[in-house]
């Protein structure tokens, strides 16, 4: 059975379509069959991947609104092994729509039941809100991924998400866990990029991926020429970045002694998210 993992952080502007995009590219080529499901209205995860607007005849609106099968929805990519399924503008309509539905949080976690089996891993990039289909994203999904600036700001925002996701670990989805804290837009050359680090790091020091992933102007350029950064400069320092990200990501899956280190460090996240209330 595939897992599924949602790049959440109810924060813009922090790099959540940009790991998904290019997590599912290193995914994909380390052998790994990867669907990446585009849950944000503004659709940038679709066209990074290489999918024109003009060809998405279903979308996940079709299939969290009208029914429609989700198999319907999927497209293949160039990338071997990575399929997408796209979202366009319909989707900024959903979030009205479904909050006259049954279950609906839970439209997105019964769509995946036909297709989980089919994918060693199932990517979502979530809007930046905390609304029904970030909901529905976490209630889906096994482990959330949060990429963060590295910047003070970014580390309220944090406090928030942590209390979000304790808040839908005791009404929705008590196995929800935190698979790791990714920090992003870092610059070595900054004091405060490097306090910040180091910071999360001592808070939670088995969470934190060990490589932050660089600003880089060619992982801001990749995504208009509709191509992760691992085709698009494969030796620039941003495509380094989410490759060791995702060797680091496929080593935390196995050792036992590491979940359990995890867990612990879930409790530690409760307990912050309880003490930031």
């Amino acid at each position: 059975m595939g897992k599924v993992l949602s790049i959440c952080n109810q924060k813009g502007g922090v790099g959540k379509t940009t790991t998904a995009v290019n997590l599912c590219a290193f995914l994909s080529v380390s052998g790994k069959k990867v669907l990446l499901i585009d849950l944000d209205p503004q659709g940038n995860a679709t066209s990074a991947s290489g999918i024109g607007r003009e060809a998405v005849d279903v979308s996940i609106y079709d299939v969290l609104i009208d029914g429609q099968d989700i198999k319907k929805a999927i497209k293949e990519t160039k990338t071997n092994k990575l399929s997408v399924i796209p979202a366009n503008t319909d989707l900024a309509g959903a979030e009205i729509e479904l909050v006259g539905l049954m279950a609906r949080e839970f439209k997105l976690k019964e769509a995946l039941k036909s297709v989980k089996d089919d994918y060693d891993y199932i990517i979502i990039d979530t809007p930046p809100s905390l609304s029904l289909l970030t909901l529905n994203a976490l209630a889906s999904t096994d482990e959330v991924i949060i990429p963060i600036q590295c910047e003070y700001l970014a580390l309220e925002g944090l406090s928030q998400l942590l209390k979000t996701i304790e808040l839908i670990r005791v009404n929705l989805h008590p196995d929800l866990k935190i698979g790791g804290i990714l920090l992003t837009m870092y610059d070595s050359r900054l004091i405060l990029n490097n306090e910040v680090f180091e910071e999360v790091k001592d808070h939670f020091p088995d969470l934190v991926f060990s490589t932050p992933i660089p600003r880089n102007v060619r992982l801001s350029e990749a995504p208009s020429h509709g191509m992760p950064i691992l085709f698009y400069d494969p030796t620039s320092t941003g495509a380094l970045a989410y490759e060791h990200f995702t060797k680091e990501l496929l080593e935390r899956e196995a050792p036992e002694e590491r979940r359990e280190r995890r867990s612990a460090d879930q409790c530690q996240l409760q307990n912050a998210a309880l003490a930031g209330a």
